[in-house]
């Protein structure tokens, strides 16, 4: 199995994002979400995210257990500002192509 490798002590989310605004009050807050996004990539919570399809939400996945990744995401803009409810589904990542190997450290 030299394309993954097996770690089964790795907590992550996927954090399911439900719009409950129009999409005009969606993108006149996606300037400070993207501001929010970014500062989660730099400090290493975020991996990786984007658009559901259809434009109904979003899918960001986090590290760390649903409390955590809860509490982080309070602060994203859709969730504070009420735009969007959420989902935390919390996993434990059992594989990974070589290629993530190190979102895991």
């Amino acid at each position: 199995m030299s394309e993954a490798a097996i770690r089964p002590d790795a907590p992550m989310c996927v954090v399911l994002l439900d719009y409950v605004a129009p999409l005009d009050a969606i993108d006149a807050a996606l300037p400070r979400h993207g501001e929010w996004l970014t500062a989660g990539f730099a400090a290493g919570h975020i991996l990786t995210c984007g658009r559901r399809v259809p434009r109904t939400g979003g899918v960001i996945v986090m590290r760390g257990d649903a409390d955590s990744v809860a509490a982080l995401s309070d602060d994203d803009p859709f969730i504070a500002e009420g735009l969007a409810t959420r989902t935390v589904i919390p996993f434990t990542a059992g594989m990974a192509t070589t290629a993530l190997q190190g979102f895991f450290a």
